[in-house]
């Protein structure tokens, strides 16, 4: 395990939510294992080949969920001009009311379950909201124009910016949650327990909660009820910025004279103890103040370690034994604050930078929401490994990031540098956990796959949508822009190229094209973007319509090496999804240029596990290989054939092998061995193809179950499985 002691007065780090590429380090308090076992990282039990459910609320785990995180500013934007540093007027701004039944609907026809709207708390902003009674803020400590949503001034408000009218804004946003319910989705905000903007200021907060800090003792660097930590003696300075980040690109802006007062100067976000910090320094925020002493001790109530096997109800149970006066005001604040929002209809929250806060603050708020609403999606930003485990099971989190195993393996594969043997190695060191390890590819922190920086064409990184969307049971994560090919190659400001810039006012071509002025049919996109959707459309929607996924899990890599199969490569990977009702056998070829033609041996002992008692072909349906209506069915989405997107993805790559045609008959034969009856499956792919083969139903149920729409599913548990082993 490395540690990092985030209450180094030298500390330094990459700035939160940089533009330059570098994400925030992991970060591990001071206060270590073994001063405190609510940090301990528990003993991971041995990964099982083939997986049980292993969550301790299962009711947290009810299907396999599809999460839609959406930039709320920028998705309902139709304005193209896209200046660099350009304001409001200029660039244009999104809206909650762009998110109508309409946009709701075309969303939910990707098989979204939940919507995580990002940005939506009040954060530091540069615009004139003076005649609402909001205060300016300083553009020497905001990033960007827009400002960095992870610089919160309000948390019992919404961002002015998003509202038809600011005075309305936080009905305007209710209005958005009540839309959201009606289309059958789950409604996700960000909760930033970190830090906080360096000028908080709530004018909504309900009677007798007062603002982050407002009591204070601002004479000492440390109590356990201060909100935030006191650099004695000094004075704020804002930090010396390289001529790339100037404060609004240079502009002139009357607030923006190199100064920022602040008296004692406080903690910066990332920790740093400098009255200055550096630029790379997340200087827009103040860390919060959670009862670590500054040498890293605690100051806090223990959370025994025998509560990793405990349920939620009993972590709050405990938290309800403990005295008042145990409590850091840190932790009742973010507890106010999170049923604030519950009463309001969000149904769940996004944490950001988890892992820079105490476990066992996290086992207080977690239970005391889940209290509240047992259901409650609860996603936080993990990335150590050696800590997920914590989190989970003594943190109460539903589910982390699998940013630095599997998204990172995948990237790297897709790179040259990593053979596709990992993917299996790097499942197995989570197959214990592999329910609360949500995928993605890309998200607001990650460089967009089409971007040069990462796969440059969209249609590169559809092995690994494959892949992430159907190695486990966890929620599948789509940024908005990714199903239709967004580049992200805006110079808007203080974001940079390859990413969607978070900090500045800017459209977003490919998702404006599609959006089409509100019509959301497609009708501006060109047709590789459409049949780049279509892809992610019948991907996504097997999520929850085919059974199988949200069963076990087998990886038949290791055996196809170890048998040498010919013609399995390090650009091949293949598993197995299954469960009593569906079997599926996943096969994926990376290769840009070349197919992939090689005999698949599946176990006996897997076979074992499966319904079919047969010795007979069986002809395999490839569920990747047909169309499938849109989730909602509507008129206006057309329905295209995924054999020409595979078509178009061999033309964009500009591939070159003289054979690229996928087969289109795919059987499975039964051998007898010593061991028992093995399978065998011939399978040629395409460059760049995946089939997802399912075997014949036993029971005169068809292949892919009946499409359910989101709200059903919200309500269906997740099969509950025998292990199989």
């Amino acid at each position: 395990m490395r540690q990092v002691n985030i209450f180094s007065a030298t500390a330094t780090f990459p700035q939160h939510r940089p533009s330059n590429g570098l994400l925030a380090v992991s970060f591990i308090l001071a206060l270590g294992a073994s001063v405190s076992p609510a940090f301990a990282v528990i003993d991971t039990p041995k990964a099982n080949t083939v997986s049980p459910i292993t969550s301790i609320d299962k009711s947290a785990m009810a299907h396999k969920a599809l999460v839609y995180q959406v930039f709320t500013r920028l998705y309902g934007n139709t304005n193209t001009n896209n200046m660099a540093w350009g304001n409001i007027a200029q660039n244009g701004v999104g809206k909650f009311s762009d998110f109508s039944v309409t946009a709701l609907q075309d969303i939910q026809s990707l098989g979204v379950t939940h919507i995580w709207y990002t940005g939506v708390p009040h954060h530091a902003l540069i615009n004139d909201y003076s005649a609402y009674g909001i205060s300016n803020d300083d553009p020497d400590v905001v990033k960007g124009r827009a400002g960095s949503p992870y610089a919160v001034k309000d948390y019992y408000n919404v961002n002015p910016d998003l509202a038809d009218n600011p005075a309305e804004r936080l009905a305007e946003f209710e209005a958005l949650i009540a839309r959201t319910h009606q289309q059958g989705m789950k409604v996700i905000i960000d909760i930033v327990p970190n830090h906080v903007a360096r000028r908080y200021q709530s004018l909504s907060a309900p009677q007798g909660v007062s603002d982050f800090g407002a009591a204070d003792d601002t004479s000492v660097e440390y109590a356990k009820n201060n909100n935030f930590y006191y650099i004695q003696g000094s004075q704020f300075s804002v930090p010396q910025l390289p001529a790339n980040q100037a404060v609004l690109g240079g502009q002139p802006h009357p607030l923006a004279d190199g100064k920022f007062v602040e008296t004692p100067a406080k903690w910066t976000g990332n920790g740093s103890r400098l009255a200055q910090p550096h630029a790379n320094d997340w200087y827009e925020t103040v860390k919060i103040n959670y009862g670590v002493k500054p040498d890293g001790s605690a100051d806090f109530p223990q959370l025994p370690a025998s509560y990793a096997t405990k349920t939620a109800a009993e972590h709050f149970a405990f938290w309800q034994q403990q005295s008042t006066e145990s409590i850091p005001d840190s932790w009742v604040k973010f507890k106010q604050i999170t049923q604030y929002w519950l009463d309001k209809g969000v149904d769940g929250f996004r944490y950001d930078m988890a892992e820079m806060v105490p476990v066992a603050f996290w086992s207080y708020l977690n239970s005391h929401i889940k209290h509240t609403n047992p259901k409650a999606f609860l996603l936080a930003e993990v990335y150590n490994p050696d800590l997920y485990r914590d989190y989970i099971h003594l943190g109460k989190m539903d589910y982390l990031y699998d940013k630095v195993d599997l998204y990172d393996t995948l990237k790297d594969i897709m790179h040259d540098k990593r053979s596709s043997a990992e993917i299996a190695l790097v499942q197995s060191k989570v197959q214990d956990i592999e329910a609360h390890m949500l995928h993605f590819l890309e998200n607001h922190d990650e460089q967009r796959i089409a971007s040069a920086d990462f796969a440059e064409n969209p249609f590169n990184a559809l092995p690994a949508m494959v892949l992430s969307t159907t190695l486990s049971r966890a929620p599948t994560l789509l940024y908005f822009g990714q199903d239709v090919g967004e580049a992200g190659a805006e110079h808007a400001g203080f974001g940079q190229p390859t990413r969607t810039s978070i900090f500045d006012y800017i459209g977003v071509p490919a998702h404006q094209r599609w959006m089409n002025n509100g019509k959301f049919d497609g009708g501006q996109s060109t047709q590789s973007e459409k049949q780049l959707r279509h892809y992610y459309q019948t991907l996504l929607n097997l999520s929850h319509s085919a059974a199988a996924l949200s069963g076990h899990y087998v990886e038949l890599d290791s055996l196809q090496r170890s048998l040498n199969t010919k013609g399995y490569n390090d650009k091949a990977f293949v598993f197995s999804r299954f469960n009593p009702q569906q079997q599926l056998v996943i096969a994926t070829n990376f290769s840009y240029t070349e197919p992939a033609r090689y005999t698949v041996t599946i176990p006996h002992s897997l076979i074992a596990k499966w319904p079919h008692m047969t010795t007979r072909p069986l002809t395999l349906t490839n569920l990747l290989a047909s169309t499938i209506k849109p989730h909602l069915g509507q008129a206006n989405h057309e329905a295209l054939p995924l054999q020409q997107a595979s078509e178009m993805q061999i033309k964009q790559a500009s591939l070159t092998s003289k054979n690229n045609t996928s087969q289109s008959n795919w059987t499975i034969e039964f051998e007898p061995t010593q061991q028992g009856v093995v399978g065998k499956i011939k399978l040629q792919l395409a460059p760049l193809e995946s089939v997802i083969l399912a075997l014949p139903s036993t029971d005169g149920m068809q292949t892919t179950m009946q499409l359910k729409t989101a709200s059903e599913l919200i309500s269906t548990p997740v099969q509950q499985v025998d292990n199989a082993r």
